[in-house]
């Protein structure tokens, strides 16, 4: 099956200096702007654990560089998600996963129109 070329996305190739972020400084900004951009309800804790939540309510995000448990399972960003309809799933990414990554799952994660 052939495609034709206008129906094909576009190749983008950064250069080497845009590239900065493939190498995580572990500096969850990214992440905390765009869930203020998208009025979350974020909490900060005393350990310096961040927890968010849509406003919808079914949508967790916690940035978990101070927690013990966590750390036992080399996770720093866990997001939770309750489906209207089927099972809660879990998405969790480790210390070495930049947070622009992190920020673009979510991102694409809220963008999302069903089927």
């Amino acid at each position: 099956m052939n495609a034709s070329a206008t129906l094909l996305p576009t190749v983008v190739r950064p250069s080497v200096e845009d590239r900065h972020w493939l190498s995580s400084d572990h500096c969850a900004t990214p992440v905390l702007e765009l869930l203020h951009a998208l009025d979350w309800t974020v909490v900060d804790t005393p350990e310096a654990n961040v927890h968010a939540t849509s406003p919808d309510g079914r949508v967790y995000v916690g940035w978990l560089p101070e927690d013990p448990a966590a750390w036992t399972h080399d996770v720093v960003w866990r997001i939770q998600v309750q489906p209207t309809e089927g099972h809660t799933w879990v998405q969790e990414f480790g210390a070495d996963t930049p947070s622009e990554a992190v920020a673009g799952f979510i991102a694409a994660l809220v963008a999302h129109t069903p089927c």
